[in-house]
């Protein structure tokens, strides 16, 4: 009955596009302001009423609700049309967005523990997500792309999603012994996340530099040149003092909160606005200062903990993670809509296949394995941590912002979401059993 719903949901959504060219020809001949709002009002619509069917249908069923939002979002290109000529729309939205998640994953992992499990987190997120990129480049050469495209390409599907994961491992019980594959887990995906945002800007100021890209040893060469490893280091330094800023702001908030719980005051509808506040005027700042704005999100999420904090706080948090499942990642998955059409998934299925399953079976069990070596993990702790590897906001945020930049790469967003839709289809289905063979759960 629930897959029989998806389907009409589906053709519902089909029908709507092919109507969606006359309604919106309609709109054009208001004045330039009406028609502005028209068109945002339309896609703002679309976003939401499409975003939560998705959610809610896809509870029960095999399909996680990102899913569908992304496939949707393609169906819908037509009807989404307005929001592909003015590219900085999504790009701040998706940004802005993303920045909020991420300061989310910081607030999922409690710093204590993350002290404990920081030094198998940072190479698996650093770099493991190394191994990924050179690992994926060739793979990508030999099936076929440029050198632009595989390098630009290896560098967005690094990064893995805690808004992915997080529910993910919620379903999972660990044993005794275990309990920490889940804080290295969403604690990598967070900070790997922010090492993605980082090394996709260092391969975009490659390549429109016109540094060589066309082979390995090229790529190597410039990425690691003296000065991209100066630009790195400062994104990851001001990005770590941004953050630490940004953590300042919420403890000082959250003094002040506490003197009000003392005063038994309690949550004021207001709160909601500085929680949210903070991890936007993080970003800001780290951009102001040249260092990585999700990163410094993270940061601050990680160090402030709220989610381990202050039981006054839980309400506004619980309030957060509402919102963001309900408007922020379905607008960011829909967002992959304005930019792909059904023909482009169409004729790239063959090989977004043969690149999700080059990542899932080769690149990040490399990855996994070489990058721990140092750490002392053992090998039931590698074999799943091989296995978790959502792929999902942060990719097509990166995505987004990449194609922005380069309208010429016309495979970059295609082969982008073919990634996206089969690491969440597959890995959230495989890792409950996975974790029961290898005997952790």
């Amino acid at each position: 009955m629930k897959y029989g719903k998806i389907a009409g949901l589906f053709l519902a959504a089909y029908l709507l596009n092919l109507a969606a060219p006359v309604l919106l020809g309609h709109l054009a001949h208001l004045d330039a302001t009406e028609a502005a709002i028209a068109n945002t009002l339309w896609c703002l619509g679309l976003f939401l009423v499409f975003g939560w069917a998705c959610s809610k249908l896809a509870e029960g069923t095999i399909f996680p609700n990102f899913t569908l939002q992304l496939l949707i979002g393609i169906v819908l290109h037509d009807a989404l049309a307005p929001i592909a000529p003015q590219i900085m729309i999504p790009v701040v939205v998706c940004t802005a967005l993303a920045a909020i998640i991420l300061k989310g994953g910081g607030d999922e992992v409690d710093k204590l523990d993350f002290v404990k499990i920081a030094f198998p987190t940072l190479m698996l997120a650093v770099l493991g997500y190394l191994i990924t990129f050179f690992v994926m480049f060739p793979i990508l050469m030999a099936c076929g792309l440029d050198g632009k495209t595989s390098a630009l390409l290896s560098a967005i599907i690094g990064s893995t999603d805690p808004a992915a994961l997080i529910p993910t491992l919620k379903n999972i019980v660990f044993k005794d012994g275990y309990q920490r594959l889940n804080d290295i887990a969403v604690a990598e995906s967070a900070l790997n996340d922010a090492v993605g945002a980082i090394f996709t800007a260092a391969v975009a100021t490659m390549v429109l530099a016109g540094t060589p890209v066309d082979s390995l040893g090229g790529l190597a060469t410039g990425l690691f040149s003296a000065d991209n490893l100066l630009l790195l280091g400062k994104q990851f330094a001001f990005g770590t003092v941004a953050g630490m800023v940004g953590w300042g702001a919420m403890h000082g908030y959250e003094r002040y909160k506490s003197r009000d719980h003392l005063r038994e005051v309690g949550e004021t509808a207001y709160d909601f606005a500085i929680v949210l506040a903070v991890p936007l005027v993080t970003f800001l700042l780290a951009q102001i200062i040249h260092g990585n704005g999700f990163l410094a999100a993270f940061v601050a999420g990680l160090l402030a903990n709220y989610n381990h904090g202050r039981e006054y706080f839980h309400k506004t948090l619980h309030t957060m993670e509402i919102k963001v499942e309900s408007i922020a990642k379905p607008t960011i998955f829909m967002m992959v809509g304005p930019f792909v059409a059904l023909g482009d998934l169409r004729d790239t299925a063959a090989l977004g296949l043969v690149v999700a399953l080059a990542f899932i079976l080769v690149a990040r069990p490399l990855a996994v394995m070489l990058s721990l070596l140092p750490t002392g993990l053992g090998l039931k702790d590698k074999l799943f941590l091989s296995v978790v590897r959502e792929t999902g906001v942060i990719p097509v945020v990166l995505a987004v912002i990449t194609v922005a930049q380069f309208p010429e790469l016309k495979l970059l967003m295609p082969l982008t979401a073919w990634v996206v839709i089969w690491t969440l289809t597959l890995l959230p289905a495989i890792t409950p059993w996975w974790t029961r063979r290898l005997g952790i759960a």
